[in-house]
C-alpha cells in the first residue's frame, strides 16, 4: 500500500457514515467558528464606545475671575466641560445627580461615573491667586460591570483632563502674558527713574571722592603738625634739661676753676722746693755712679767663684751615684743569696738545725749590708741636693752681676742727665707761674658765667611748658582728623556702592525688559495656545493593524489552528496499526498518519483565511505568503500532536490540550511576551505558537520578511523533530506487536 492509499482509506473511514461525515464537518468548523466569531465580536470595540453608558455629575457652582485690566467675570468651567462632552459623543454620556450616579454605577446602569465637584471652577482659577490649588475630576468605577470598562474609564478621564488642562492652561498663560506686557510698560518707567538715579549717584560719588581726598589731606597735615610739635617738645625739654645742666656745670666749673687756681698755687710752691732740691743733683749722682761701678766689679768676681763651686759639687754627686747603685744592688741580693744558701744546704742533706745555725751567723752580715745601703742612699741624696743648691747660687750670682751692671749703667746715665733735669725743673717753675696766672683768670670768668646760667635755665623751662601745651592741642586735632578721614572714606565707599547698584539696577531693568515676552494681543493668543499644549504627538507606524480585531487576528488564527488540529485527532487515527503489522514500513505509515490531518488542517486554514479577508474585510499585505504560513503552522501542529499520540496515546492527546493552554498564555498574542514572568517567558521561546503569531503578523501587516522566514525555519524544525519522534514510535511498533494492538481504539 502506498501513502496515498493509506490516506484515502483513512478518509473513507471518516466518511463511511452520516454521523462520521457530520462529526468531521463539525470538527472542521471548530477553528472557523472560534476565529471568526471572536474576531467579529472584537472587530472594533473602541469604535463602539458611544454605546457605553457613563454617568456625568456636574456640581460646579462657578467662580469669579479678575482679568489683567481689573475687570471681573463669572465663569463655570463645569458647565463648559459638560457641554463639550455631550457634543463629543465619544461615550454615551448621561447627566445624573450624585445620588443617581452612585446607585447607577452599583446596579450596572452606568459602567462608570465622572464627577465635577462644586469647587471645580474655583480650583481651576486658583493658579492666578495667592493660594493655587489643583482641580480634581472624580472617576468612580465598578469592575463588576466590566474590568475593561475601568480601563476605558481611565482613558476617557485622561482625555477630559487633557482637554481641561489645555483650555485652562491657555487662559492662564494668556493672563500671564498680558501681565508680562503690563510689567514691560512699568519697567520702561522704572528704567527711566533708575537712569536718573544712576546719574545722581555718579555726581554724589565724585563729590564724596573730593571730600575724602580733602579729609585725608587735613588728616596728614594734622599728623605732621603733631609730629613736629612732638619733636619741638622733645627739643624744648632737652634745652631745658641742658640749660639746667649748663647751670650746674657752670657752678661746678666755677668751683673747679677756683680749686684749680688754688692747686696751681700749691704746685708752683712745690716746683720751687724741687728747684732748690735738684740744685745739688749733679754732684750726688756722680758719687753714686762711682759706687755702682765698684759693686758691678765685685759681682763679676762672685759669679766666677760660685760657678766653680757648682761644678765641683756636681762632679761629687756624679761620683756618688755609682756607689749608691752598687749598694742598692748588694742590698737587693741579700734575700736572694740567703734563699739560695738555704736551698743548697737542704739539697746537700743538712738538717734544719744546721741550716738555721748557718743562717743565724749570716743574717747579721746581711743586715749590715742593708744598713750600709741605706746610708749610701742618704749620702747620695744629700750630694744631689748640694749640687742643685750650689747651681742655684751660681745662677743667682750671674743675675746679681747682670743687675749690678745695669745699676751702674743707670747711675752713669743719671749722672749725665742730672744737669738737664735741673734745667727742666727751672723751666717747669717758670711755666707753672704762667699757668697759675691763667687759672686765676679762668676762676674769675667761671664765676661770672655761674651767675648768668640760672636765668637761661628759667627761660628754657618756660619755653618747654609752652610747647607742651601746643603739642597737646595738636595731638587732639590729630586724633580727630582720622575719624573725619574715615567717615569721608566710608561715605565715598557707600556712595560708590550706591552708584554701582544704581547702574546695575538700570542695566538689569533694561536687560529684564529685553527678556520679557512683549507681544501683540494676537501673538500672546498664539503663545498661550502653544504653552497650554506645547507638544503634539506625531505618530508614524512602520506597520499598522487596521482595527483592534485585525491586531488580535494573528494570535487567534494561530490558536484556532491548534484547536482545529486537536479536534481532528479526536476522530483521526494517529497511525494505522494494521498497516504497521502488514507492511512493516514505519516511514510510509508515519507519512500517511501526518498527511490526513495535514490536508484537513490546510482546508481549515483556507477557510479561516477566507473569513478573515472576505467576511471581516481585514487587509493582508502578503496574502499568499500568509496563507502558506498558516498551512505550515497547521501541519506543524499536526506533527506535534501526532507524535504525542504515537508515544502516549490518550495521555498524549490530553497533553496536546495542556500545551494549548500553555501557549495561550506564553504566545504573546495580547500583551508583549516580555511582560510575562521569567519561567513563562522562557516557554515563549520553547513552544511553536509564539513563532506562528510573529510570522502571521509580519506577513499580514507588511513587516520584515526576513523575520517571517526565520519563523518558518523554526516551525519546520518543530515539524521535522515531531516527525522523527513519530517515525521512532512507528518503528518500535513494527518490532513489538501483539494481538491486542489490533483491537480498534475507542476514538476510531
Amino acid at each position: 500500500m502506498t501513502i496515498v492509499t493509506l490516506v484515502r482509506a483513512e478518509l473513507r473511514r471518516l466518511t463511511s457514515s452520516r454521523m462520521g461525515i457530520l462529526a468531521l464537518v463539525a470538527l472542521m468548523c471548530v477553528p472557523i467558528i472560534y476565529a471568526g466569531l471572536y474576531l467579529w465580536g472584537n472587530n472594533d470595540p473602541y469604535g463602539n464606545l458611544k454605546d457605553v453608558p457613563v454617568g456625568l455629575v456636574v456640581e460646579d457652582t462657578g467662580a469669579t475671575q479678575t482679568d489683567s485690566d481689573g475687570t471681573t467675570a463669572t465663569v463655570n468651567y463645569g458647565d463648559e466641560v459638560r457641554d463639550e462632552l455631550l457634543k463629543d459623543n465619544s461615550v454615551k454620556w448621561i447627566e445624573a445627580t450624585a445620588a443617581e450616579a452612585k446607585t447607577g454605577v452599583s446596579d450596572g446602569t452606568f459602567d462608570f461615573v465622572l464627577t465635577l465637584g462644586k469647587d471645580f471652577s474655583t480650583d481651576l482659577t486658583s493658579p492666578i491667586t495667592a493660594s493655587p490649588k489643583q482641580a480634581s475630576v472624580e472617576l468612580t468605577t465598578n469592575d463588576t460591570n466590566s474590568f475593561l470598562a475601568t480601563t476605558i474609564a481611565g482613558n476617557v478621564a485622561e482625555k477630559v483632563r487633557s482637554s481641561i488642562a489645555e483650555k485652562v492652561g491657555k487662559e492662564a498663560a494668556l493672563q500671564f502674558l498680558d501681565g508680562f506686557a503690563d510689567v514691560g510698560t512699568s519697567l520702561e518707567t522704572a528704567i527711566d527713574g533708575a537712569n536718573q538715579l544712576a546719574d545722581g549717584t555718579t555726581t554724589a560719588a565724585n563729590g564724596a571722592a573730593t571730600l575724602s581726598a580733602g579729609a585725608a589731606t587735613v588728616n596728614d597735615g594734622a599728623q605732621q603738625l603733631a609730629t613736629g610739635l612732638d619733636t619741638a617738645q622733645a627739643g624744648a625739654a632737652t634745652l631745658s634739661t641742658g640749660a639746667s645742666a649748663a647751670n650746674d656745670g657752670a657752678q661746678t666749673l666755677s668751683a673747679g676753676a677756683s680749686a684749680a687756681n688754688t692747686g696751681m698755687i700749691q704746685l708752683l710752691a712745690g716746683f720751687t722746693t724741687l728747684q732748690t732740691g735738684v740744685s745739688t743733683l749733679p754732684t750726688d749722682s756722680a758719687n753714686l755712679n762711682t759706687g755702682a761701678q765698684d759693686v758691678a766689679t765685685g759681682a763679676q768676681t762672685l759669679t766666677a767663684g760660685a760657678q766653680q763651686v757648682a761644678v765641683g759639687n756636681a762632679a761629687l754627686a756624679d761620683a756618688a751615684a755609682p756607689v749608691a747603685s752598687a749598694a742598692q744592688a748588694a742590698a737587693d741580693s741579700v734575700p736572694v743569696i740567703r734563699a739560695q744558701i738555704q736551698q743548697t744546704m737542704t739539697d746537700d742533706g743538712f738538717s734544719q738545725e744546721q741550716i738555721d745555725a748557718v743562717l743565724a751567723d749570716l743574717d747579721p752580715l746581711g743586715d749590715k749590708v742593708i744598713e750600709a745601703n741605706t746610708q749610701a742612699q742618704g749620702l747620695d741624696l744629700k750630694l744631689d741636693q748640694l749640687a742643685e743648691g750650689s747651681q742655684q747660687v751660681a745662677d743667682g750670682s750671674v743675675a746679681l752681676a747682670s743687675g749690678s751692671a745695669q745699676v751702674a749703667a743707670g747711675t752713669a746715665q743719671l749722672a749725665g742727665k742730672a744737669p738737664s733735669l735741673t734745667d727742666g725743673v727751672n723751666q717747669a717753675v717758670d711755666g707753672a707761674t704762667k699757668i697759675q696766672a691763667g687759672t686765676q683768670q679762668l676762676a674769675d670768668g667761671t664765676s661770672t658765667l655761674a651767675a648768668k646760667t640760672p636765668e637761661l635755665a628759667s627761660g628754657a623751662a618756660t619755653l618747654s611748658s609752652g610747647i607742651t601745651d601746643l603739642d597737646t592741642g595738636a595731638r587732639t586735632l590729630a586724633d580727630g582728623t582720622p575719624a573725619l578721614a574715615t567717615g569721608a572714606s566710608d561715605l565715598q565707599t557707600g556712595i560708590l556702592k550706591l552708584d554701582d547698584g544704581a547702574h546695575k539696577l538700570a542695566s538689569g531693568l533694561t536687560e529684564g525688559l529685553g527678556k520679557l515676552p512683549i507681544e501683540t494681543a494676537a501673538e500672546r493668543e498664539k503663545s498661550a495656545s502653544i504653552i497650554s499644549d506645547p507638544a503634539a504627538i506625531d505618530t508614524s507606524a512602520v506597520t499598522k493593524a487596521s482595527t483592534y480585531g485585525a491586531g488580535m487576528a494573528p494570535f487567534f488564527i494561530s490558536l484556532a489552528a491548534w484547536i482545529g488540529i486537536y479536534a481532528l485527532f479526536l476522530i483521526i487515527k494517529p497511525l494505522s496499526k494494521r498497516a504497521l503489522t502488514a507492511l512493516r514500513k514505519p516511514v510510509r505509515v508515519t507519512a500517511a498518519g501526518l498527511m490526513t490531518p495535514g490536508i484537513l488542517g490546510a482546508v481549515q486554514m483556507i477557510a479561516v483565511f477566507g473569513i478573515v479577508t472576505l467576511a471581516l474585510g481585514y487587509s493582508v499585505a502578503n496574502p499568499l505568503g500568509m496563507l502558506g504560513f498558516m498551512i505550515v503552522t497547521s501541519v506543524t501542529y499536526a506533527a506535534i500532536i501526532l507524535a504525542l499520540n504515537v508515544w502516549l496515546g490518550s495521555v498524549g492527546q490530553f497533553l496536546g490540550l495542556v500545551l494549548m493552554v500553555l501557549q495561550l498564555v506564553t504566545a504573546g498574542g495580547t500583551f508583549p511576551w516580555q511582560t510575562l514572568p521569567g519561567p513563562l517567558a522562557a516557554l515563549h521561546h520553547a513552544l511553536p505558537m509564539g513563532y506562528a503569531v510573529d510570522g502571521i503578523r509580519q506577513l499580514m501587516y507588511g513587516g520584515n520578511l526576513a523575520l517571517a522566514w526565520a519563523d518558518v525555519a523554526v516551525l519546520l524544525a518543530f515539524l521535522l523533530g515531531a516527525l522523527a519522534l513519530s517515525w521512532l514510535g512507528a518503528r518500535r511498533m513494527t518490532r513489538t506487536r501483539t494481538l491486542r494492538d489490533l483491537r480498534p481504539s475507542l476514538i476510531g
